[in-house]
Formats: structure tokens, C-alpha cells, sequence
């Protein structure tokens, strides 16, 4: 190992200590994050005061993060690298729904519940009635997929985020099986837009470049069918006025849907004659078959 390195040497010099390397992978990847990472150093001409900002930034992301909270998630999530990598392997533009980011409040630990079941967990809310139905990419019924589906309340608070006012029980979240015909339905509450957490590094981040932290109003949605492919995934309110601003860049046209709005004295599409305004969302979802 040389040292007499130089800036312009010194990238090739610690390239090179990754050679021995068993994992080939892990060989690439060092590899090229040195390159882009000194490559990057040296355009800006980075500072030394500039690097111990970096350093403290990432420290305090690192110190942040909780069992409930996961601050370099929404580090990747503000600069665009989780859906970057979303994209590069499921790009899109086929009969396949498209996917988008897991987001934070996934909890496997949800309930499962009868298809027609009220999952609002009793949260105060606009009704709103939920028709699904899962295909394979020739349209055929996928009968006995499982539908993970969680979302905000009309406030735009997830149940992890309103433990002591939930008594620490689940809301807002489900996991069903699609019938016979590949449906699945369900009744919870409308959500609503929210911010993503901004107390923190990555709120520094958003304000310093005058970014909003709103996120659109959206449901999530997990598919599970053998056979197929997983598919995350979650549909976004048409007329929200930030789905051109999402702060973490999940959005994406195919997933653009309405909440349609509907009267008090309107009946449900269960037949349930209704005595205040609701709503409703119906959506297809085709899932991609596995490949041998």
C-alpha cells in the first residue's frame, strides 16, 4: 500500500484493499461506493467543515432512530434512493400493478379479518368502503391471496403513532384472503395527508431546501399468492394536493385513484343504507407470476 497518496491516488489505493474480498458482491459494492464517494468529495471540493456537519448529521440519524422510528429510512426515503431502487427492478409500464415504498408503519403484527369487516378499530372517521380484487396477468381470479392493507386515520396518524389513545390495540390495518373470484372488501375510515417526521436530521434536510414533508393520502397494500410475485404497493387520492409533492417520491400515475364521494341517504356497496356521507375506492391488482 502506497503512502504517498495524493487526491487523485488515493481512490485506487483504498479500491484496492477490497480485493481480498471473499464475496464477490461485496467486492463490487465497496468498490464502486469508494469510487462515486471520492468522486463526489472531489467535484464539490468538500470541506473539512462541510465533512464534520456530515459526520454529525449521520450521528444524529443514527441516535434518532427507534424501535418505532427509523430516521435513515427516511434519509433514503427524502433523497430518493429507496424508490430509485424500486424502480431499477420493478420499472413498470406492463399489465403488472406497479409497486412503490413499504413505508414505515408496516407492523406484522396485524389482525386478520373476514372480508365485509369494519377494520377502523372503532377510529372516528369518514366511512369509507373498500372493493379489491387480485389477478394473474391473464386476468385469472388469484382465490386465496393475502391482502395486508394499513393506512392513516382522518388525521393523518397511523395506530403506532396513537398508542396511549388506542390502548396499544391495532386500527386501521388488516390482513384478508381473497375469495373464490379473487375479491376482497372491507369498511375503515378515509385517511388523510400527512407529514413525514421533521423533528429531526431529515426535517433539517426538507427545511434547508424549502421541501414540503407532506406525504399524499394513501392506502397500503401487501399481496401474497403462491405462485406470484409479492407485490407492495398503495393507492393514492387523485384530487390530494400533494400528490405532485410527495416527500418521499412514492407516487406514481398507475396508482392514482378515486375516492369517489357519496351522500348521506346513499346506500353502501354492501347494501348497508347509509345516514352520513362515505366513500368509496375499487381497485384491481394484478400480481406477476413467479418465473421457474
Amino acid at each position: 500500500m502506497s503512502i504517498d497518496l495524493t487526491a487523485a491516488s488515493i481512490t485506487e489505493v483504498v479500491q484496492k484493499t477490497f480485493e481480498g474480498a471473499e464475496d464477490e458482491r461485496v467486492k463490487e459494492l465497496f468498490t464502486r461506493l469508494v469510487q462515486h464517494l471520492h468522486e463526489f468529495t472531489r467535484e464539490v471540493r468538500l470541506t473539512g467543515d462541510e465533512w464534520f456537519k456530515a459526520m454529525d448529521l449521520l450521528e444524529r440519524v443514527g441516535k434518532t432512530c427507534t424501535p418505532t422510528r427509523q430516521e435513515f429510512v427516511l434519509l433514503s426515503d427524502i433523497l430518493g434512493l429507496s424508490v430509485l431502487v424500486d424502480l431499477i427492478h420493478h420499472p413498470g409500464g406492463g399489465s403488472v400493478t406497479d409497486s412503490t415504498l413499504l413505508g414505515p408503519f408496516y407492523v406484522e403484527g396485524r389482525p386478520t379479518a373476514e372480508n365485509g369487516s369494519d377494520i377502523s378499530g372503532e377510529v372516528a372517521g369518514t366511512p369509507l368502503f373498500f372493493n379489491g380484487r387480485v389477478v394473474g396477468p391473464d386476468g385469472t381470479a388469484v382465490v386465496g391471496a393475502e391482502v395486508d392493507t394499513w393506512h392513516s386515520d382522518g388525521e393523518g396518524s397511523y395506530d403506532v403513532q396513537m398508542q396511549d389513545k388506542l390502548h396499544g390495540q391495532p386500527a386501521m390495518r388488516a390482513l384478508l384472503t381473497t375469495d373464490d373470484e379473487g375479491r376482497f372488501w372491507y369498511r375503515t375510515v378515509a385517511p388523510r395527508y400527512y407529514p413525514v417526521p421533521d423533528d429531526g436530521p431529515c426535517g433539517e434536510i426538507l427545511r434547508a431546501a424549502n421541501r414540503s414533508p407532506m406525504r399524499p393520502e394513501h392506502l397500503h397494500f401487501w399481496l401474497h399468492a403462491e405462485g406470484f410475485e409479492p407485490l407492495i404497493t398503495m393507492l393514492v387520492r387523485g384530487d390530494d394536493p400533494y400528490v405532485e409533492r410527495d416527500a418521499v417520491f412514492g407516487v406514481r400515475q398507475s396508482l392514482v385513484v378515486d375516492f369517489v364521494q357519496h351522500d348521506a341517504g346513499e346506500s353502501a356497496p354492501d347494501g348497508t343504507p347509509m345516514d352520513e356521507s362515505f366513500q368509496t375506492v375499487e381497485r384491481t391488482f394484478v400480481l406477476a407470476r413467479k418465473e421457474c
